[in-house]
């Protein structure tokens, strides 16, 4: 009796989604970690890959101090609405304040991909928008998802088409500013 060969083309990423986390207020990594620790904490959202730390200049508002930044994969049957609305529960339970666009936060959980949905909504956009301009995020998501392609380009060339003087894996750098 044979088998059935699983077809490469059907093949699954084992995850659901990419989760962009970043923060540049107070006990920044271990803020990475609580909200990591929190998104993760009920059955229906569940921790796949988590990437290396990473430490990075500001961002559209470059007056303010670095960040440090993390991926994670997951896998969850929530839509992509509810996942953001848990996101966004997550961050105000930590006490995120929204002040300043692109201003400095105690926590920030972002969708950066879902499947391989793309939404185009006012409060949610998946990938993420700013998803290919970002160095802090790809490098990130390579950690954990090597093989990811944003449309029909691969991250490899997203990465090589940006700036990585700013981006340097947590492990590498002194802590203290």
């Amino acid at each position: 009796m044979s088998r059935p060969v699983p077809s490469k083309t059907a093949a699954q990423p084992p995850f659901d989604a990419l989760i962009g986390l970043g923060s540049n207020l107070g006990d920044k990594i271990a803020n990475l970690d609580l909200a990591i620790e929190r998104l993760t904490a009920t059955p229906d959202i569940r921790l796949v890959a988590r990437s290396r730390t990473y430490k990075s200049a500001p961002w559209g508002v470059i007056d303010q101090d670095w960040f440090v930044n993390a991926a994670i994969s997951i896998r969850t049957p929530l839509s992509p609405r509810d996942l953001l609305q848990r996101c966004q529960a997550i961050e105000n339970e930590m006490g995120r304040v929204r002040q300043q666009h692109w201003g400095p936060r105690l926590i920030d959980i972002d969708i950066l991909s879902y499947r391989d949905l793309q939404l185009n909504e006012a409060d949610l956009v998946v990938p993420h928008p700013l998803l290919a301009q970002r160095s802090f995020v790809l490098l990130p998501i390579r950690d954990i998802a090597p093989h990811f392609k944003l449309g029909q380009i691969d991250i490899a060339d997203l990465i090589g088409a940006l700036s990585l003087d700013d981006v340097t894996a947590i492990e590498t750098v002194d802590l203290k500013r």
